[in-house]
């Protein structure tokens, strides 16, 4: 097995009180906050009195479209007005956009704290799930017990924890400066920070309620064959780690399968083959550059999802869904963004997904964070061990010593399981055969097969093709390490509450063969179902995201940097006809 160290040299109290001086935030029945009605502008409240309002389009045309979404790379590019998000106004949370309307509001205090990290002496160690002994395994269950323990009211308690994913994902709070249009940390740059912070505040209540600081969670190491079952530790029923609604399908020895493929179970190796190929798509191959990992940029009064990561998209949207029970009404608990935090694997699945950042950021010198001043700048609120209200920013989160975690080396299985062509090159259904030209006719023959290539946009219902052209042909090697090939599927607008997954393919059609362990599997789009902010009288409005997908390394697998277009085919697996697409293209990014 291949170890990070082998990849890349890199050096590397009391229980508290239980008592809680909070209140709950008054809201005014006659005061509902407005609703941005579809292509209305956002507008910003100025300080200089109620009634001047100055329409944020205007603001933006008049800089000359200075504060727009900006570009897709690591920096910024001279913007003279910052955007960044703000940390919500929790006078103002609402219920959120579930179906039941559930009431995620935190407990209100007017006292904010700009949060402070210090050392705190040796690094808490975070191990994988199915390696821990007994010894931690007692901490762990009695802290959980500890903090379930508490009252619904304290912003430590269980309840609240899990509230805390629930309204900062499922349309609770509205962006600051900008009423009716809400607050979403998925499916952009917000991703991986949002939920470090998130993990480190629910990490150091546990500690504190043990009176252990060095206590760390474990995360869940789906990522290695071994830790590739739901972890035993959060099976027993008698635990405090126990979850009643889980998938009863997916209990221990039930391998987990990364890609939800709802055909004929393969073995239990060919799973775990397939499943590391994946992981090297998301982490390699599709993951080249910052936007491709970590999701597009996300401002203040911007697009709702611009767009998600690779690793956001699967495996992690994937586990939510194969965790969840399916025969609950949105797939609770790990199977709907307001009720995952209410499962206590959720924490050691993220977890896993934070691990999976500091490894990227390792695997090549190309791999960074962005630098761009919106994305550092954005804020968040939470309670921390003290329950203390504080503020923090993403530039805080950047390097886990400094949040006074690390995480166990264990081997990186995935780094050598690059996908292969499905078919040998001498094969007349392989897309590797032959030349260009012959390559191009074959297409053809596909395209007709599948029923003609498709206009946009349009409702993805059943297999939908088209045949899109590259920007550039025959690059060099300088040329893919300056820029990535991306196939971008935009305009993809849908239900937020609705479960769904559609598969790209690149110059194949058969849904049934495919797979992620064939080269032809360009990536998945997957929406975990979630509810946003709405006025609750009348229909959800879709959203609109896009999909990136890198695709160098696909075509020097399938040996088509010399053509000039490529065959792109949609799988519709969940939720067929309930997810339009506005168009397919292909650029060339940094």
């Amino acid at each position: 097995m291949v170890g990070m160290s082998q990849l890349i040299s890199t050096t590397l109290s009391s229980p508290a009180s239980p008592a809680c001086p909070f209140q709950r935030c008054r809201r005014s029945q006659a005061t509902a906050p407005r609703r941005l009605r579809a292509g209305r502008p956002a507008v910003i409240s100025c300080e200089s009195g109620p009634s001047e309002r100055v329409d944020r389009r205007e603001v933006l045309l008049g800089l000359g479209g200075m504060c727009a979404a900006g570009g897709l790379g690591v920096g910024r590019r001279g913007d003279a007005l910052a955007l960044p998000i703000q940390a919500p106004n929790l006078s103002e949370c609402q219920t959120s956009g579930t179906s039941s309307g559930n009431n995620c509001c935190p407990p209100y205090s007017a006292t904010i704290l700009d949060y402070k990290f210090t050392p705190t002496g040796k690094l808490r160690v975070r191990r994988p799930a199915h390696k821990v002994d007994e010894a931690y395994l007692a901490k762990y269950k009695k802290a959980v017990e500890l903090m379930r323990a508490l009252p619904a009211d304290d912003p430590r308690s269980f309840v609240q924890q899990a509230n805390v994913h629930c309204a900062y994902c499922d349309g609770a709070y509205d962006q600051v400066g900008f009423p009716g249009l809400e607050l979403q940390v998925h499916e952009s740059w917000l991703f991986f920070p949002f939920h470090r912070l998130y993990l480190h505040f629910h990490e150091r209540i546990l500690g504190k309620l043990i009176g252990d600081d060095s206590f760390a969670l474990p995360f869940w190491n789906w990522d290695a064959p071994d830790g590739m079952i739901l972890p035993r530790i959060y099976t027993d029923p008698s635990s405090s780690l126990y979850d009643p609604l889980r998938n009863p399908a997916h209990q221990p020895p039930e391998v987990l399968d990364m890609d939800l493929d709802d055909g004929d179970a393969p073995t239990r190796q060919k799973q775990i083959e397939r499943n590391l190929s994946l992981m090297y798509r998301q982490m390699v191959s599709n993951a080249k550059t910052t936007p491709l990992f970590m999701g597009l940029p996300y401002r203040a009064g911007g697009n709702l999802k611009p767009g998600a990561g690779s690793m956001e998209n699967s495996p992690h949207s994937s586990i939510h869904i194969w965790v969840g029970d399916p025969s609950q009404p949105d797939g609770e608990d790990m199977g709907t963004f307001y009720a995952a935090g209410r499962d206590p694997i959720f924490y050691a699945h993220h977890a896993n997904v934070d691990r999976m950042w500091q490894v990227w950021k390792k695997l090549s010198p190309r791999n960074v964070d962005f630098t761009d001043r919106d994305w550092l700048d954005t804020s968040f609120l939470f309670y921390d061990e003290d329950a203390r209200l504080v503020r923090v920013k993403v530039r805080d989160c950047l390097e886990p010593e400094k949040l006074g975690f690390t995480y166990q080396e264990v081997d990186i299985p995935w780094i050598k399981k690059r996908a292969t062509p499905r078919a040998t090159p001498t094969s007349e259904s392989s897309s590797t055969s032959s030349s260009p030209p012959s390559r191009k006719k074959r297409r053809a023959k596909l395209l007709k097969s599948a029923g003609g290539a498709v206009t946009f946009p349009l409702t993805l219902s059943s297999v939908a093709c088209i045949t899109v052209k590259r920007p550039k042909v025959s690059r060099s090697q300088t040329d893919k390490d300056k820029e990535e090939e991306t196939l971008v599927v935009e305009g993809i607008e849908f239900n937020p509450k609705n479960r769904l997954k559609f598969d790209v393919y690149v110059d194949d059609t058969d849904a049934g063969e495919v797979k992620p362990d064939d080269s032809e599997f360009a990536g998945s789009f997957i929406n975990v179902p979630h509810g946003r902010n709405h006025d609750k009288k009348k229909k959800m409005e879709p959203v609109t995201t896009t999909l990136r997908l890198g695709i160098t390394d696909l075509l020097e697998d399938l040996k088509l940097d010399d053509d000039d277009e490529v065959l792109v085919t949609l799988i519709p697996r969940k939720g067929k006809g309930k997810i339009k697409i506005g168009g397919i293209r292909i650029e060339l990014s940094s």
